[in-house]
């Protein structure tokens, strides 16, 4: 495997020689970055990020939904055939992952060297229960280039586990697909991540979608709330964990948010910003917004997006106390400090449903687990946003596939 590890590395940055991008001195961008919020975007289309990169700006973050995106376009074919031979020894499941990863190592390259910022680079779905995969990947993202490599690992049981040992083993850590204060006090104290996320505007999307509210206010809360709770839970670790608003649907959020840890801004949010705005930030970190929730939305447990209850509490004291092996192990846990809904356990028939309805799940399809408190409105966000993530990645190996057989 070290040898495989090896030869990789060498082809991911054989003939790398971009011309380095040199953002200009922005007076809007840094009106925003004297809030104390840094400033990313949210790409993997590197016409886009030139056109919109400023010397404000410190770091890209891709997915696997952006990366497929690239691929598509058909500018890494050559690139996959030539990476047959690297992996033609290895069984037709594994060559596709590892191709996939290897894309994954080539583009964050591409990205590092051009900006010459941190670039967020994103492990394959199948990893997100498998701890053995998650370190297996991480480190060798991590040995390909140490000093701007960030590996995002997603919101699961397995995906704690397997991000602190990732994080204690020197891997800079961006914990993804969270949307409450509560997965985050969770996150900040088990996996202690240099970064992790809300991503508010799915929040909104939830709530319009299902008729639970005019969606106003609910992701700046959720925001605001997993700020002041990530940065006092941060206090008792050896480093501090910062919390990036990402999914911004709306270019207002630039001002309503400022002052939050990073934004990850998708290039026509920070343009439509800069055309917009008045450039005059100041932190809005003290705000207490208001969220319209409907009546009849009284029993969905919207607070759930930013209310943090002792039982959560609790939970996370007992597992960064003695972080789980299993991710089973974890998930009995939480049972047993009364909050199985923030790793529900889902049926088959459940599973084809947050894989049909896409990135906003239907509401109304799990009113009674809701009540039950076996689910909640942030948990089945993380999972459809995982297997939204999933269906990308599909495409994505699918394009891979066509080009090596």
């Amino acid at each position: 495997m070290a040898d495989l590890n090896t030869r990789i590395s060498d082809f991911v940055w054989k003939n790398l020689n971009e011309k380095h991008v040199t953002g200009k001195i922005d007076p809007f961008w840094e009106s925003l970055r004297n809030t104390g919020t840094e400033l990313w975007l949210d790409t993997g289309d590197i016409e886009e990020a030139e056109s919109n990169w400023s010397a404000e700006m410190s770091a890209l973050t891709t997915n696997n939904t952006l990366l497929n995106n690239e691929i598509q376009k058909g500018i890494y074919d050559v690139f996959i055939s030539e990476s047959k031979s690297i992996v033609r020894d290895l069984p037709q499941e594994e060559r596709i992952k590892e191709i996939a990863f290897i894309l994954n190592a080539r583009h964050g390259l591409i990205l590092a060297q051009k900006f010459g910022g941190l670039v967020s680079v994103e492990l394959h779905t199948d990893t997100a229960h498998d701890i053995k995969a998650i370190l297996n990947y991480g480190k060798r993202y991590h040995e390909i280039c140490p000093e701007q490599f960030v590996v995002k690992v997603p919101y699961t049981a397995e995906g704690l586990i397997g991000a602190r040992l990732l994080k204690d083993s020197g891997v800079k850590i961006n914990f993804t697909l969270e949307f409450s204060a509560r997965e985050n006090v969770i996150v900040t104290r088990v996996a202690r991540p240099d970064y992790l996320n809300v991503f508010l505007g799915r929040i909104g999307a939830y709530m319009v979608n299902n008729h639970l509210g005019d969606g106003s206010g609910a992701g700046e809360m959720a925001v605001i709330a997993s700020q002041n709770w990530v940065t006092g839970q941060s206090a008792e670790n050896p480093w501090q964990t910062k919390l990036i608003a990402a999914s911004l649907r709306n270019y207002n959020q630039l001002e309503l948010l400022a002052g939050t840890d990073v934004f990850t801004m998708p290039p026509k949010i920070a343009a439509a910003g800069h055309k917009e705005l008045s450039g005059k930030f100041s932190s809005r970190l003290h705000e207490n917004y208001d969220v319209s929730i409907f009546e009849s939305a009284k029993d969905a447990h919207i607070e759930k997006f930013w209310e943090v209850n002792n039982n959560v509490l609790k939970l996370a004291d007992r597992l960064a106390s003695k972080v789980p092996s299993t991710g089973a192990e974890l998930i009995y846990i939480a049972q047993e400090e009364g909050c199985e809904d923030m790793f529900p356990t889902l049926s088959k028939e459940e599973k084809g449903f947050i894989a049909s309805d896409g990135k906003i799940p239907v509401h109304s399809r799990w009113e009674k687990k809701i009540s039950e408190g076996k689910i909640a409105p942030d948990t089945l966000l993380t999972l459809a946003g995982l297997a939204s993530f999933t269906a990308d990645q599909a495409a994505l190996d699918q394009r891979i596939k066509s080009i090596i057989e």
